[in-house]
């Protein structure tokens, strides 16, 4: 074990008194708000957003934290650290403000980075697929084994009410996400690599350069790193690392291992969790798809790392049922089933379209909204093959998110590589369509990591008012 590197972030974060955060009901933002308003420490904190109705800005005023809506330069008087999101614009008010006064300012990634150090079993779960189950998963399994954990998670969870919590524990976990590199902030005790894919291309360009950055944030591990043996591009970027390596996989190759696996009812998955040819629970998952297996499996191998017991790893999976935005079911209504799903990516995309085909469905309805015009013209024929495993698939316009329309690229580009694919251009026209040939034993489900959540919900209002 090699001992943290401290900067002078972790000692700035250590001696102010009063934090202001630039759009703090942001769910990468509000768990570290939690955190830092629980370690007894008695900093004052306050931040700015732009949604007086959310329920996260009204939770936040709920403990006397006072929440400026719109973004002045006079909301970070007095001041002492002014947060802000790789998100902010670079000429946002209270961010010109803060520099100009001499204030000190930091990236939410830093600021997370400075919090993991002191924790002494920080577990960073990163990979370009499956980081917030896979936390979520770690954090069930903790409280199961009353490990009280400390937890910054990209999605809601139900269990904690939120996107994380403050335990008075050594233990922590939070989520490391590759994108612009914010995961090389955490110096983590444990790093888990769930796997390496092409993704946000637009920043990396080439997956060599992936490899290369999961590559350096497997060399500032200071503990052990909990790999995917399957994965041949995530045993790539280990190649130089000096910390320990514990992999897991569905090969006996592995350290950790399933074994009997097998379906059991409801499309759900049952395995034994193998350690070196020794069987150490049998488990049972409530999430679908084969790919939570795999998720499974680095999440008993992490809580084990540190000091959960295997009745502890069979409990809360046992538990887990999924995260926000990970296949929720938003209603079952008239035999007809809507959910949500966070996948926006070729892979991912796979991978729920497959556990949803695996459950007792008469036939399964795609809505999928592309994210970005870099990502969509990138896996433009990926898009359209793993489109092709639903029964029924219908497309939104791209959301361009960061980016502007200047690629050439269209949703009715991937409608055409889409046998009997349907496009729509605004939700509301979505939901009629599918709702009006949508039958009794259907699974609806909406894909993609901008907004398309709303147009489930929209379906689910007027499949309710049928």
């Amino acid at each position: 074990m090699r001992n943290k590197v401290i900067t002078e972030y972790d000692e700035l974060l250590r001696t102010v008194k009063h934090i202001h955060f630039i759009g703090i009901g942001g769910s990468g933002m509000c768990p570290l708000v939690d955190i830092l308003r629980e370690d007894g420490s008695g900093k004052l904190i306050t931040g700015s957003d732009v949604d007086d109705n959310s329920d996260t800005v009204k939770r936040l005023r709920s403990f006397g934290i006072k929440v400026a809506i719109g973004q002045r330069a006079e909301n970070i008087e007095g001041a002492e650290l002014v947060v802000y999101s790789a998100a902010i614009a670079k000429d946002n008010p209270e961010l010109l403000a803060a520099r100009e006064a001499g204030i000190p300012t930091i990236e939410r990634s830093v600021l997370l980075g400075a919090i993991c150090r002191r924790y002494h079993n920080d577990i960073a779960v990163s990979g370009t697929h499956g980081k917030t189950t896979t936390t979520s998963m770690i954090t069930t399994i903790l409280m199961a084994g009353q490990l009280d954990p400390t937890v910054v998670i990209g999605g809601k969870l139900a269990l904690i009410e939120g996107y994380g919590r403050a335990g008075k524990s050594e233990n922590m976990v939070c989520e490391a996400c590759e994108f612009v590199d914010t995961f090389l902030q955490i110096t983590p005790e444990v790093a888990v690599i769930l796997n390496i894919d092409a993704d946000h291309l637009d920043y990396f360009g080439t997956l060599e350069n992936i490899i290369a950055s999961f590559r350096q944030f497997a060399g500032q591990t200071t503990g052990a790193v909990i790999a995917n043996g399957d994965d041949p591009n995530t045993m790539k970027a280990l190649d130089t690392t000096q910390a320990k390596i514990i992999t897991f996989g569905l090969e006996p190759k592995n350290d950790y291992y399933a074994e009997n696996v097998h379906m059991a009812s409801g499309g759900f998955w049952q395995f034994d969790l193998m350690h070196h040819g020794e069987k150490l629970t049998d488990l049972t998952l409530k999430v679908p798809g084969e790919h939570n297996i795999l998720n499974a499996l680095a999440a008993s191998a992490a809580c084990l790392y540190v000091g959960a017991k295997p009745e502890d790893v069979k409990k809360g999976l046992g538990l887990f049922s999924g995260a926000s935005r990970r296949f929720e079911i938003h209603t079952v209504h008239n035999g007809i089933t809507i959910a949500d799903d966070y996948a926006h990516h070729p892979t991912e995309i796979e991978a729920t379209l497959h556990a949803c085909k695996e459950m007792p469905y008469k036939r399964v309805w795609a809505v999928f909204q592309p994210f970005t015009y870099t990502r969509t013209k990138t896996h433009l024929h990926e898009f359209a093959r793993v489109l092709q495993i639903a029964d029924k698939a219908v497309l939104t316009d791209i959301m361009g998110g960061r980016e502007w329309d200047d690629l050439g690229v269209h949703s009715e580009d991937l409608q055409a590589l889409i046998p009997g694919c349907h496009l729509e251009h605004s939700f509301e026209d979505v939901a009629n369509y599918v709702l009006s040939h949508a039958e009794e034993g259907d699974l609806i489900i909406t894909m993609g990591c901008g907004d398309v959540y709303k147009c489930a919900k929209l379906m689910k209002e007027k499949l309710l008012n049928q």
